[in-house]
């Protein structure tokens, strides 16, 4: 009947003698060892030297204040919220030679070093750094390391860190309708940013791509807001770019949206709206790219304890056939096997056909059932991903 959750989901000591000679005090500075045998703590100096190296990768070439070495980084080894926009650069202490060898990004990020004034390498931008991710700079030294304009080359490689900044809900709907992977478009005004500005917000304006979609659909929407309608588009981006599907925009999300917007690869399948209505006679109707496709087909949804939840629901597994096993609410269990033509919306609630003899009212344990040759109709449209309102 139904796919129930249950079934399916399954870090000495001794102060030297003072010295009198010729009526002067000379103190006799010497390393103190206690009787215990453990060596003294350091010198206050020597603890803060040691920590300092701990977070900054070229305190020791610095602490040398000899030959050609690394001043400075930007953004500085630890730093957090990068911004994705921001123009990474290296200091050093004389000129440096920019050449075949430069220093490196992991992960890589389209770009170019460039050498603003003799002391400084710059990286500019080809693509932002991608929101939420973690970058590690490696600055290349010992003998096929960067040169300086006297021959001289940094003695070993040094390697800065740092965090960049999540990407925000705003700039993720903008690009998945720039992409049409809403139900909105985006129409950016003023000047196109630099790709190296892709993952910032934009001045423009979101507007709904079919004019006469349902209320159900169009009060969900909320422009800088995560909502159901969003999450939906992200999973199904996920699953035509065979990322795990989880309708979270993390890096590998941002990644490949990115790269899509510079290709410019738009969505090439339809954008399908499901709405499940549960005053009886129950139905579902179908939009696909704003047109009505299906209108009314008899359904059944859940009975009395075992409801049909309200909600906005994005389809999350699409199968052409499903083992459904669970417990009824009277405790007795159910087993059946093969039902076909499902997408699972919420826990273990599916679309799927069901043989029935009538349809229009609650039957279900939560799952909206449908004839065979209507469910082979709608699943086609229902893909991971399909945004599924119950109401």
């Amino acid at each position: 009947m139904d796919g129930d959750a249950e079934s399916r989901r399954a870090a000495s000591t001794g102060l030297l003698p003072l010295l009198l000679i010729a009526g002067a005090v000379i103190l006799i500075v010497a390393s103190v060892v206690f009787f215990s045998g453990h060596s003294a703590p350091p010198h206050r100096e020597q603890a803060s030297a040691s920590r300092r190296s701990s977070s900054d990768p070229f305190a020791s070439s610095r602490a040398s204040d000899v030959g050609f070495r690394v001043t400075s980084s930007t953004p500085s080894t630890g730093a957090l919220n990068v911004a994705t926009n921001t123009t990474l650069s290296v200091t050093f202490s004389a000129p440096v030679v920019l050449g075949k060898v430069t220093p490196s990004l992991a992960p890589p990020v389209a770009g170019k070093w460039v050498q603003p004034k003799a002391t400084m390498l710059s990286y500019e931008l080809a693509a932002p750094l991608v929101p939420g991710s973690h970058e590690a700079l490696t600055i290349p030294g010992g003998p096929s390391g960067l040169e300086g304009h006297d021959g001289s080359r940094l003695s070993t490689s040094s390697s800065v860190t740092f965090d960049v900044a999540g990407g925000d809900t705003l700039r993720i709907q903008q690009l998945l309708a720039q992409l049409h992977f809403l139900p909105v478009s985006f129409q950016p005004s003023g000047q196109a940013p630099s790709r190296g500005s892709l993952a910032v917000d934009q001045v423009g304006t979101f507007k709904w791509r079919w004019p006469g979609l349902p209320p159900e659909l169009t009060s969900r929407w909320t422009e800088g807001t995560s909502n159901e309608i969003t999450r939906a588009a992200i999973e199904a981006f996920e699953t035509q770019n065979g990322i795990g599907v989880d309708g979270i925009a993390g890096p590998a999300v941002w990644t490949a949206l990115l790269n899509d917007v510079i290709n410019h690869k738009v969505d090439a399948t339809p954008y399908v709206y499901v709405l499940v209505n549960k005053t009886v006679p129950q139905n579902l109707s179908l939009w696909n790219n704003g047109a009505a496709e299906y209108v009314g087909i008899p359904v059944n949804t859940g009975a009395p304890g075992a409801d049909t939840v309200d909600g906005s629901y994005a389809v999350f597994e699409h199968v052409r056939y499903s083992d459904m096993k669970g417990t009824n609410p009277d405790g007795t269990t159910y087993n059946d096997p093969n039902v076909p033509y499902a997408s699972y919306f919420n826990g273990g609630d599916a679309l799927h056909g069901f043989i029935r003899p009538g349809y229009g009212w609650p039957q279900s344990l939560g799952c909206v059932e449908m004839p065979y040759s209507e469910a082979s109709s709608v699943y086609p449209y229902t893909p991971i991903g399909t945004l599924v309102d119950v109401t």
